[in-house]
Protein backbone atom coordinates (compact mmCIF):
# COMPACT_ATOMS: atom_id res chain seq x y z
CA UNK A 1 0.00 0.00 0.00
CA UNK A 2 1.33 3.32 -1.23
CA UNK A 3 0.53 6.47 0.99
CA UNK A 4 -0.58 9.47 -1.76
CA UNK A 5 -0.97 13.14 -0.47
CA UNK A 6 -2.16 11.13 3.31
CA UNK A 7 -4.38 8.87 1.22
CA UNK A 8 -3.23 5.10 1.30
CA UNK A 9 -3.87 3.70 -2.06
CA UNK A 10 -3.01 0.07 -3.35
CA UNK A 11 -0.91 0.89 -6.65
CA UNK A 12 -3.91 -1.43 -8.83
CA UNK A 13 -6.27 0.12 -7.53
CA UNK A 14 -7.80 2.06 -10.52
CA UNK A 15 -8.93 5.14 -10.40
CA UNK A 16 -10.79 7.26 -13.11
CA UNK A 17 -9.64 11.11 -14.05
CA UNK A 18 -11.86 13.35 -12.36
CA UNK A 19 -12.74 11.50 -9.14
CA UNK A 20 -12.20 13.20 -5.88
CA UNK A 21 -10.55 11.87 -3.04
CA UNK A 22 -10.17 13.90 0.00
CA UNK A 23 -7.65 13.22 2.68
CA UNK A 24 -6.92 9.93 4.70
CA UNK A 25 -8.72 7.39 2.28
CA UNK A 26 -7.72 4.24 1.70
CA UNK A 27 -8.52 2.14 -1.65
CA UNK A 28 -7.19 -1.76 -1.67
CA UNK A 29 -6.05 -3.84 -4.16
CA UNK A 30 -7.95 -4.00 -7.68
CA UNK A 31 -11.01 -1.44 -6.18
CA UNK A 32 -12.59 0.85 -8.51
CA UNK A 33 -13.63 4.42 -8.48
CA UNK A 34 -15.13 6.08 -11.27
CA UNK A 35 -14.46 9.53 -12.78
CA UNK A 36 -17.45 11.02 -11.28
CA UNK A 37 -17.25 10.11 -7.55
CA UNK A 38 -16.40 12.01 -4.30
CA UNK A 39 -15.17 10.37 -1.72
CA UNK A 40 -15.15 11.87 1.74
CA UNK A 41 -12.42 11.85 4.06
CA UNK A 42 -11.75 9.00 6.46
CA UNK A 43 -13.47 6.44 3.97
CA UNK A 44 -12.21 3.23 3.60
CA UNK A 45 -12.13 0.87 0.33
CA UNK A 46 -11.58 -2.37 0.46
CA UNK A 47 -9.85 -4.56 -2.15
CA UNK A 48 -12.19 -5.12 -5.20
CA UNK A 49 -14.90 -3.15 -4.35
CA UNK A 50 -16.50 -0.81 -6.70
CA UNK A 51 -17.58 2.79 -6.09
CA UNK A 52 -18.80 4.57 -9.51
CA UNK A 53 -21.51 6.61 -10.55
CA UNK A 54 -22.77 10.67 -9.77
CA UNK A 55 -22.21 9.54 -6.34
CA UNK A 56 -20.92 11.12 -2.72
CA UNK A 57 -19.71 9.83 -0.49
CA UNK A 58 -19.33 11.29 2.98
CA UNK A 59 -17.15 11.00 6.01
CA UNK A 60 -16.01 7.65 7.12
CA UNK A 61 -17.71 5.24 5.37
CA UNK A 62 -16.39 1.13 4.86
CA UNK A 63 -16.96 -0.08 1.55
CA UNK A 64 -15.93 -3.68 1.87
CA UNK A 65 -15.01 -6.56 -1.15
CA UNK A 66 -16.74 -6.75 -4.08
CA UNK A 67 -19.76 -3.98 -3.36
CA UNK A 68 -21.03 -2.33 -5.76
CA UNK A 69 -22.22 1.03 -4.76
CA UNK A 70 -23.25 3.77 -7.06
CA UNK A 71 -24.60 1.02 -10.09
CA UNK A 72 -26.67 1.97 -12.85
CA UNK A 73 -30.63 1.82 -12.22
CA UNK A 74 -31.92 -1.14 -12.80
CA UNK A 75 -34.96 0.90 -13.88
CA UNK A 76 -36.81 0.77 -17.64
CA UNK A 77 -37.84 4.01 -17.83
CA UNK A 78 -34.10 5.06 -17.27
CA UNK A 79 -33.12 8.06 -20.63
CA UNK A 80 -29.89 9.22 -19.41
CA UNK A 81 -28.71 12.30 -17.71
CA UNK A 82 -27.19 12.65 -14.28
CA UNK A 83 -29.20 10.61 -11.83
CA UNK A 84 -26.95 10.75 -8.35
CA UNK A 85 -26.57 8.81 -4.82
CA UNK A 86 -25.50 10.92 -1.55
CA UNK A 87 -24.53 9.29 1.11
CA UNK A 88 -23.80 10.18 4.72
CA UNK A 89 -21.00 9.84 7.56
CA UNK A 90 -20.33 6.31 9.22
CA UNK A 91 -22.09 3.63 6.89
CA UNK A 92 -20.68 0.12 6.87
CA UNK A 93 -21.41 -1.80 3.45
CA UNK A 94 -20.24 -5.47 3.65
CA UNK A 95 -19.39 -7.58 1.11
CA UNK A 96 -21.42 -7.87 -2.45
CA UNK A 97 -24.16 -5.19 -1.41
CA UNK A 98 -25.17 -2.96 -4.09
CA UNK A 99 -26.75 0.53 -3.89
CA UNK A 100 -28.19 2.46 -7.18
CA UNK A 101 -28.35 5.54 -8.40
CA UNK A 102 -31.89 7.07 -9.04
CA UNK A 103 -33.53 7.06 -12.44
CA UNK A 104 -33.89 10.03 -13.34
CA UNK A 105 -31.28 13.48 -14.51
CA UNK A 106 -31.20 15.15 -11.52
CA UNK A 107 -32.83 12.40 -9.00
CA UNK A 108 -30.86 11.08 -6.29
CA UNK A 109 -30.80 7.91 -3.97
CA UNK A 110 -30.36 9.15 -0.17
CA UNK A 111 -28.50 6.99 2.29
CA UNK A 112 -27.95 9.04 5.91
CA UNK A 113 -25.78 8.33 8.78
CA UNK A 114 -24.36 5.27 10.83
CA UNK A 115 -26.17 3.11 8.48
CA UNK A 116 -25.17 -0.94 8.68
CA UNK A 117 -26.20 -2.73 5.11
CA UNK A 118 -25.10 -6.68 5.42
CA UNK A 119 -23.68 -9.04 2.98
CA UNK A 120 -25.82 -9.25 -0.25
CA UNK A 121 -28.37 -6.24 0.80
CA UNK A 122 -29.47 -4.56 -1.91
CA UNK A 123 -30.92 -0.40 -1.84
CA UNK A 124 -32.50 0.71 -5.60
CA UNK A 125 -32.77 3.35 -7.37
CA UNK A 126 -34.42 6.31 -5.62
CA UNK A 127 -34.70 5.04 -2.13
CA UNK A 128 -34.25 7.53 0.90
CA UNK A 129 -32.81 5.72 3.74
CA UNK A 130 -32.29 7.42 7.22
CA UNK A 131 -29.95 6.91 9.56
CA UNK A 132 -28.79 3.98 12.42
CA UNK A 133 -31.23 1.52 9.73
CA UNK A 134 -29.37 -2.04 9.80
CA UNK A 135 -30.19 -3.84 6.80
CA UNK A 136 -29.59 -7.76 7.06
CA UNK A 137 -28.33 -10.31 4.40
CA UNK A 138 -29.95 -10.77 1.26
CA UNK A 139 -32.68 -7.90 2.42
CA UNK A 140 -33.81 -6.04 -0.97
CA UNK A 141 -35.61 -2.60 -1.33
CA UNK A 142 -37.28 -1.85 -4.28
CA UNK A 143 -37.23 1.48 -5.77
CA UNK A 144 -38.85 4.65 -4.60
CA UNK A 145 -39.09 2.79 -1.04
CA UNK A 146 -38.30 5.16 2.24
CA UNK A 147 -36.75 3.80 5.46
CA UNK A 148 -37.10 6.29 8.42
CA UNK A 149 -34.56 6.32 11.61
CA UNK A 150 -33.37 3.62 13.78
CA UNK A 151 -35.31 0.52 11.51
CA UNK A 152 -34.23 -2.86 11.66
CA UNK A 153 -34.77 -5.08 8.28
CA UNK A 154 -33.88 -8.87 9.05
CA UNK A 155 -32.59 -11.79 6.51
CA UNK A 156 -34.04 -12.47 3.17
CA UNK A 157 -37.09 -9.91 3.09
CA UNK A 158 -38.55 -7.97 -0.31
CA UNK A 159 -40.28 -4.40 0.36
CA UNK A 160 -42.40 -3.59 -2.71
CA UNK A 161 -41.70 -0.17 -4.28
CA UNK A 162 -42.82 2.92 -3.15
CA UNK A 163 -43.29 1.39 0.45
CA UNK A 164 -42.26 3.37 3.80
CA UNK A 165 -40.88 1.73 6.98
CA UNK A 166 -41.43 3.53 9.99
CA UNK A 167 -38.93 4.24 12.36
CA UNK A 168 -37.44 1.87 14.94
CA UNK A 169 -39.70 -0.76 13.35
CA UNK A 170 -38.80 -4.49 13.19
CA UNK A 171 -39.35 -6.50 10.30
CA UNK A 172 -39.03 -10.39 10.58
CA UNK A 173 -36.60 -12.50 8.72
CA UNK A 174 -38.40 -13.71 5.39
CA UNK A 175 -41.19 -10.85 5.69
CA UNK A 176 -42.67 -10.10 2.15
CA UNK A 177 -44.03 -6.20 2.54
CA UNK A 178 -46.19 -4.73 0.28
CA UNK A 179 -47.74 -1.89 2.43
CA UNK A 180 -46.51 0.57 4.63
CA UNK A 181 -45.52 0.12 8.31
CA UNK A 182 -46.36 2.31 10.83
CA UNK A 183 -43.61 3.54 13.14
CA UNK A 184 -42.69 1.54 16.20
CA UNK A 185 -44.00 -1.71 15.21
CA UNK A 186 -43.07 -5.31 14.33
CA UNK A 187 -43.82 -6.90 11.18
CA UNK A 188 -43.67 -10.66 10.15
CA UNK A 189 -44.60 -13.08 8.05
CA UNK A 190 -45.78 -13.79 4.13
CA UNK A 191 -47.37 -11.85 3.38
CA UNK A 192 -46.10 -9.85 6.40
CA UNK A 193 -49.02 -7.99 9.07
CA UNK A 194 -48.02 -6.29 12.64
CA UNK A 195 -47.68 -8.21 15.05
CA UNK A 196 -47.04 -6.48 18.17
CA UNK A 197 -44.77 -3.23 18.88
CA UNK A 198 -41.00 -3.61 19.24
CA UNK A 199 -40.61 -4.16 22.40
CA UNK A 200 -37.64 -5.32 22.75
CA UNK A 201 -36.34 -2.77 19.73
CA UNK A 202 -37.47 0.49 22.03
CA UNK A 203 -36.14 -1.09 25.26
CA UNK A 204 -32.56 -1.41 23.77
CA UNK A 205 -33.14 2.10 22.13
CA UNK A 206 -33.37 3.32 25.60
CA UNK A 207 -37.34 4.31 25.46
CA UNK A 208 -39.32 5.33 28.70
CA UNK A 209 -41.49 3.06 29.96
CA UNK A 210 -43.84 5.75 29.79
CA UNK A 211 -42.97 6.04 25.90
CA UNK A 212 -43.61 2.42 25.84
CA UNK A 213 -47.34 2.68 27.26
CA UNK A 214 -48.34 4.99 24.47
CA UNK A 215 -46.75 3.13 21.83
CA UNK A 216 -48.66 0.15 22.91
CA UNK A 217 -51.74 2.08 23.12
CA UNK A 218 -51.13 2.98 20.09
CA UNK A 219 -50.89 0.03 18.82
CA UNK A 220 -53.95 -1.63 20.36
CA UNK A 221 -55.94 1.94 18.31
CA UNK A 222 -54.39 0.88 15.31
CA UNK A 223 -55.07 -2.82 15.73
CA UNK A 224 -56.75 -4.38 18.26
CA UNK A 225 -59.94 -2.08 18.70
CA UNK A 226 -61.53 -2.93 15.68
CA UNK A 227 -61.44 0.53 14.75
CA UNK A 228 -61.37 1.57 10.27
CA UNK A 229 -58.26 4.02 9.62
CA UNK A 230 -60.13 6.84 9.96
CA UNK A 231 -61.72 5.95 13.55
CA UNK A 232 -58.20 4.75 14.28
CA UNK A 233 -56.59 8.33 13.85
CA UNK A 234 -59.33 10.16 15.89
CA UNK A 235 -58.48 8.47 18.03
CA UNK A 236 -54.84 8.68 18.37
CA UNK A 237 -55.27 12.72 17.66
CA UNK A 238 -56.59 12.69 21.10
CA UNK A 239 -53.50 11.86 22.10
CA UNK A 240 -51.84 14.04 20.24
CA UNK A 241 -53.16 16.74 21.37
CA UNK A 242 -51.12 16.16 24.43
CA UNK A 243 -48.20 17.27 22.49
CA UNK A 244 -46.63 14.28 22.33
CA UNK A 245 -44.20 13.59 19.61
CA UNK A 246 -44.62 10.08 19.39
CA UNK A 247 -48.06 10.04 18.71
CA UNK A 248 -47.99 13.03 16.22
CA UNK A 249 -45.15 11.58 13.75
CA UNK A 250 -47.41 8.11 13.29
CA UNK A 251 -50.00 10.09 12.55
CA UNK A 252 -48.01 12.20 9.99
CA UNK A 253 -46.90 8.68 8.88
CA UNK A 254 -50.28 7.27 8.45
CA UNK A 255 -51.42 10.55 6.65
CA UNK A 256 -48.47 10.36 3.87
CA UNK A 257 -48.73 6.50 3.25
CA UNK A 258 -48.17 5.84 -0.64
CA UNK A 259 -49.37 2.49 -0.40
CA UNK A 260 -51.44 1.96 2.42
CA UNK A 261 -51.25 0.81 5.91
CA UNK A 262 -50.78 -2.68 6.84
Amino acid sequence: MHKVENNYIHPTAIIEEGAVISQEVSIGAYAYIGSEVNIGSGCKIHHHATVDGNTVLGKNNEVFPYAFVGGKTHDRKFKGGEPGLKIGDNNVFREYVTVHLATNDGDVTVIGNSNLFLTYSHVAHDCIIGSHVTMSSHAALGGHVWVEDHANIGGQIGIHQFCSVGRYCMVGFSSKVTQDIPPYMLVDGNPSEVKTFNKVGLERAGFTEEDMDLIKEVYQILYRRGLNRSQALEALAKHAQRNHSIVRHVIEFTEKSRRGMM
